[in-house]
Order: C-alpha cells, then sequence, then structure tokens
C-alpha cells in the first residue's frame, strides 16, 4: 500500500525526522490559511498523487506572494497531472502539501527496501539525490552505499555514523543525518514497511539536514497489525478494479495487455503470465484467487477481469488441490451465463476431478487444454 508525501512526512517526524515546516490543504482558500500559518514566507505548492515526477507535470510551484499562493493551488488542484509514471491518462490532484521553500546547500537519496538475497532490509545512501536511483545506479553505480540492517537489532549507531561519513558529512549535519537513518530504519522494520525513500534529502545552507520529499509503501500482507497505517489508504489514488479485488478478498493487479488471467496460486499465475508472453500474448492482470476457488469467487474474479475493456480473451488455469476442479467449472459456466460473457475464455484445468469438469466445459462450448502450453497457446490466438 502507498501513502501521500503528506502522510509519508507525518510519519517521519513521529519517528524524530526533521521535515519542512507545512501541511495539507484540498481547496485554494485552505492553501492560503497554511501560507498565513506557516509564515507567509516562500513555499512550495506541491500535487499529492501517488506517483513521481510531479515537478516535471507541473504538479510543484513556488510561490511566495499571496497571488502566487492562491493561482499555484488554482492551478494544481482539480488538474489531471501526468508523469511517467501516471500513463497517459494521470491522475486527478485532490489535495496539495503547502510547505516552506528551504536555502538547499546539496541533495542527497536516503532509502530503504528488501534485499531478499541477504534476507534483510538494506539502507542506501548517494550523494545523487533529486534522481531516480535507478538512473544513479546506471550513471554512477558507485555512489550508491549500502548497509544491511539486522532485522532484530536494527541500525547500529555506528553503521549510520559510517554512511553520513560516505555522503562526506560531519559534526552537525553528520548528527542530523544519524537521526534520520536511525528514525527511517525503524519506521521500516515496525511498520512492515516494503519502501521508503527520502529522495531528495535536503542538506540546508545552515547545516540542517531534513526529508524534502518522502515515499513509503507497505507490505498489504501485515496491514492488519496496524490500523494507523491501513486508515491512511486514499482509494481515490487505487484502480477501481484494484479496489473492488481487495474488497472480494482477491489478489489482483492491473497489467497492459488483453488476455485476462484467473489463477489460483500466486507462483502459478506467475507461470501463467511467463507462459502465456512465451507464445506471445499479452496478460491484462494479475489475478490470484487462492486456494479456494468456489463459484462465487469465481463470478467475483471474472466479473473484476472484464472491468478491463482492453480484455479481448480470457485464460483460466486452475490446479485442483484443496479445490475441485468440476467445482470451479460449474462456477465458470454459470458465471458465464450470469454475467453475458462475450469474449473467448480457455481453460486448463488439473487435479481433483479435472476430466469432470474439462468434460463439463467442452460440453458448454469453452475452449480448454490439457497442458499449459497447449492451453496457453489457444487462449494467446482467442485474443489475435
Amino acid at each position: 500500500m502507498k501513502i501521500h508525501e503528506y502522510q509519508a512526512k507525518q510519519l517521519l517526524a513521529s519517528y524524530g525526522a526533521p521535515i519542512p515546516l507545512g501541511d495539507v490543504a484540498d481547496t485554494p482558500a485552505e492553501v492560503l490559511k497554511v501560507w498565513n500559518r506557516i509564515g507567509k514566507g516562500r513555499v512550495a505548492v506541491k500535487a499529492q498523487i501517488h506517483a513521481g515526477g510531479r515537478g516535471k507535470g507541473g504538479g510543484i510551484k513556488l510561490a511566495e506572494t499571496e497571488d502566487e499562493v492562491l493561482s499555484s493551488a488554482k492551478k494544481i488542484i482539480g488538474m489531471n497531472l501526468v508523469t511517467h509514471q501516471t500513463g497517459p491518462e494521470g491522475i486527478k490532484v485532490r489535495k496539495v502539501l503547502v510547505e516552506e521553500a528551504l536555502e538547499v546547500k546539496s541533495e542527497f537519496y536516503a532509502g530503504i527496501t528488501l534485499d531478499r538475497s541477504s534476507r534483510s532490509p538494506v539502507l542506501m545512501v548517494s550523494k545523487f539525490g533529486g534522481m531516480e536511483i535507478e538512473e544513479v545506479a546506471a550513471r554512477e553505480p558507485d555512489s550508491i552505499v549500502k548497509m544491511k540492517i539486522h532485522p532484530l537489532s536494527g541500525l547500529f549507531q555506528f553503521q549510520a555514523r559510517e554512511l553520513g561519513y560516505r555522503l562526506g558529512l560531519i559534526g552537525k549535519p553528520l548528527q542530523s543525518a544519524v537521526r534520520i537513518f536511525t528514525a527511517i530504519s525503524k519506521l521500516f522494520v515496525e511498520k512492515d514497511a516494503s519502501l521508503i525513500e527520502i529522495n531528495p534529502l535536503f542538506h540546508l545552507k545552515d547545516d540542517r539536514i531534513v526529508a524534502g520529499d518522502a515515499k513509503i509503501g507497505f507490505d498489504d500482507s501485515a496491514l492488519y497489525k496496524h490500523e494507523d497505517i491501513e486508515a491512511l489508504r486514499d482509494e481515490f489514488e487505487e484502480e477501481p478494479a484494484e479496489r473492488e479485488a481487495r474488497k472480494a478478498n482477491l489478489s489482483y493487479v492491473k497489467l497492459d495487455g488483453n488476455i485476462g488471467c484467473m489463477v489460483n496460486g500466486a507462483g502459478l499465475a506467475m507461470a501463467t503470465l511467463d507462459i502465456l508472453k512465451h507464445f506471445g500474448g499479452t496478460p491484462a492482470n494479475f489475478l490470484d484467487i487462492g486456494g479456494g476457488a468456489k463459484r462465487e469467487r469465481v463470478k467475483d474474479a471474472l466479473k473484476i477481469i472484464l472491468t478491463d475493456k482492453n480484455v479481448k480473451a480470457i485464460f483460466i488455469n486452475i490446479f485442483g488441490g484443496i479445490v475441485r476442479c468440476d467445482e470451479v467449472a460449474h462456477g465458470v459456466i454459470s458465471a458465464k451465463k450470469e454475467l453475458g460473457i462475450s469474449v473467448p475464455i480457455t481453460i486448463r484445468l488439473t487435479g481433483t476431478n479435472e476430466k469432470e469438469g474439462r468434460s463439463m466445459l467442452e460440453s458448454e462450448g469453452f475452449a480448454t487444454g490439457v497442458s499449459l502450453d497447449e492451453a496457453a497457446q489457444k487462449a494467446v490466438r482467442s485474443a489475435a
């Protein structure tokens, strides 16, 4: 789950990390109130959407006078902001963060994610702040300094100081950086985050170190432990189909292809996407309905798949371990009739009662396949 920049900064502040003075607003009048409250100085008005590249898309503006602040607010609030991460359709801006514009000496990068090879969080810093970390890695890989964090002991002070030294910091700036590195590592572990990025991390002319931007993502599977984090969810920022899938307790991610996929099991789902690509198809989604693929669950999944107007065919790949294949077949047949599905459906069933299920489907005119290769090729051809 993603959260907005202003929410991420509030979380950072609660863990002791310094952030710029500011607040969120959803109307030009509220923006003006925030500007007055923080001292009527030079401010940044920043669109709050779950995507990067806001500045290049016109979603961040500097303002100093009352007229400039109001003008910036009116331009950004309600705009359809298009960035390299939103796609051509863009995202409507409903809120802005108004915060003091700071005198910056230099910009750094700091981020934490999970290093699966070492099975531990890793904190990364770089002198090249304000850039995408992928660009830095490609251009200056040696500029990225990594430090593994023990998942139980956390980040040690000597590790935090080492990272600060590697950024060229000493004295007061080093102490500030140590506080920030310690804060984000503690936040990452305690709140089950999947990503924390501060980019840029500002080194100010008065030698303070402050989070200029903040991005935090959380492990959806751990949200049941963190009601305070779950409460930060902004459903306006989610794909409608993904929102409906979450309510139905289905794992769904929208993709860019035209073959809707319904599979039981995340590993099998990934293999299904791979095999479709191998045979020249383009998956429209990842959808894992879980082990108990009962009739209502199958119907709910098909409803969600069909909300994507790009879907020209559906591929269902079910392993009947816990669930019986004939039960799935019943669900598919009844769902097609009830929902009036017109796009072609190809189904591969393997496991408990697979022959019975396949026979039922074929009698209703469905395309089936015994092997994954056979079924995937049929699905690709049906979408052509």
